[in-house]
Order: structure tokens, then C-alpha cells, then sequence
């Protein structure tokens, strides 16, 4: 089964910006729905954002709607604008075994997250 991995986090200022990445390993990341997902601490996991696996059909969490953009082509991308703190955690790259799902439950294909720290 298909492992996501993850990169392009780290530490930026307020207002700045940052381009997730998002690799299947052991398999490739096509013919899945890719979602991400972030984790902050003392938080309940979030659903940021997927996208199918032709692209066609992506979700955005309303919280980051108009700053954050997934896309793809062999890989996945999280592209983070205007970033405030409230967006600092782990992020989480994961695969479904589905072209596409809005349930976030079935993304079970998980990474290991890249950080993301934002400071003020």
C-alpha cells in the first residue's frame, strides 16, 4: 500500500507562506484522493484540505479558505498564503483507497507529518 511523505515545512513569520509536498512511496500516490490534515497540540486533528485523484474535485477547510490551494500532478501539493499562528502544527499528508471522499475517516494511508511553525 501506497506511503505518503511529506516536506517543506518549517518556521516562518506571520503573513508569510510556505509549499507543502506530498510523495507516495511504495507505491504511487495516483488513483487516490489525497487529503492533508493538521495537528496542533491540545487540538482534535483538522481536515485542511483533499483533492481527487484526477484533480477535478477538491475541498477546502473553512478556516483556511482563500489562503490555502491544493493541487497535483505526480504529487501533491499544499501551497499556505498569509499564514497566521493559528496555523502552526504537524502537517499530514494521507491517501485514500478511493478516487475521492470527503470522509475524512477513510484517508487512512497516513505520513509522519512535516511541521509547521508560525510566528508573529
Amino acid at each position: 500500500q501506497v506511503q505518503p511523505v511529506e516536506s517543506g515545512g518549517g518556521s516562518v513569520l506571520a503573513g508569510g507562506s510556505l509549499r507543502l509536498s506530498c510523495i507516495g512511496t511504495r507505491g504511487t500516490l495516483n488513483g487516490h484522493a489525497v487529503g492533508w490534515f493538521r495537528q496542533a497540540p491540545a487540538k482534535e486533528r483538522e481536515f485542511v484540505a483533499a483533492i481527487s485523484w484526477s484533480g477535478g474535485d477538491r475541498y477546502i477547510e473553512d478556516s483556511v479558505k482563500g489562503r490555502f490551494t491544493v493541487s497535483r500532478d505526480h504529487d501533491v501539493y499544499l501551497q499556505m498564503n498569509r499564514l497566521n499562528p493559528e496555523d502552526s502544527g504537524l502537517y499530514i499528508c494521507a491517501a485514500a483507497p478511493t478516487p475521492w471522499t470527503l470522509n475524512s475517516h477513510e484517508y487512512e494511508f497516513r505520513g509522519q507529518g512535516t511541521q509547521v511553525t508560525v510566528s508573529s
